[in-house]
């Protein structure tokens, strides 16, 4: 299959090696690191991920990195911490493949009390109803999982380089006309280091202030 598997990291040398070794058969990995201060970029290198770096920091300055840096015609977007077992992607890319869906995005289900603490679950759930609400989007989850034909994606004009990437996503796909689907996908704690949302208040609050700015700017409402 002609995939690519692109990975955002920063500071998640913990977590690529058991990542890496779960990518399906074929699929190439980039990895876009956004200015690690651990192993990260040699670690990802050693186990034959393209590595780029993107100095702007930012997840969608990590993310936009990686598509750009990509040459596969679907590409899957999932977070580099080991929360998602990339085989559980693969329903998702054939989903692209085959044309019932352009853009499919993963619904996150933990697996464990610990894998998404509530904060962040209040937060996404608040979103995904203001997505629903302003976007027709009937959507559980901010697709931070994300499987597209790479460059009907990129020609989507995503400006955001913060955490409201995932959701302009969602909405230039929706304004594009896309058909925008939604699979369940397991959520695992994270199997290193701390996450820059939900492993705090503070970094929960800073994505949903980027997530609110997006809404707002594309005509909707975070309320």
């Amino acid at each position: 299959m002609n995939v690519e598997l692109v990975l955002p990291c920063l500071d998640e040398e913990a977590s690529l090696p058991a990542l890496l070794a779960r990518v399906p058969s074929g699929w190439r990995v980039v990895v876009a690191d956004n200015g690690s201060t651990d192993r990260t970029p040699s670690v990802a290198a050693a186990a034959g991920a393209h590595v780029v770096t993107e100095p702007r920091r930012g997840y969608g300055s990590a993310v936009h990195a990686g598509l750009v840096a990509a040459s596969a015609d679907i590409v899957a977007v999932l977070d580099g911490d080991g929360s998602i077992d990339p085989a559980d992607v693969i329903p998702l890319v054939a989903a692209v493949r085959d044309g019932t869906t352009d853009l499919a995005c993963g619904c996150r289900r933990p697996v464990s009390a610990d894998a998404w603490p509530w904060h962040a679950q209040l937060g996404n759930r608040v979103l995904a109803a203001a997505l629903a609400r302003s976007a027709g989007l009937p959507l559980h989850d901010i697709a931070t999982v994300r499987v597209a034909r790479r460059e009907p994606l990129l020609a989507l004009g995503v400006a955001d380089r913060r955490f409201g990437y995932p959701l302009e996503t969602l909405l230039r796909a929706r304004a594009a006309g896309w058909r925008v689907s939604e699979f369940d996908v397991a959520y695992h704690p994270r199997t290193g280091g701390r996450s820059k949302v939900t492993g705090s208040l503070r970094g929960t609050a800073r994505a949903l202030h980027d997530f609110a700015t997006v809404l707002l700017a594309h005509g909707g409402s975070p309320a």
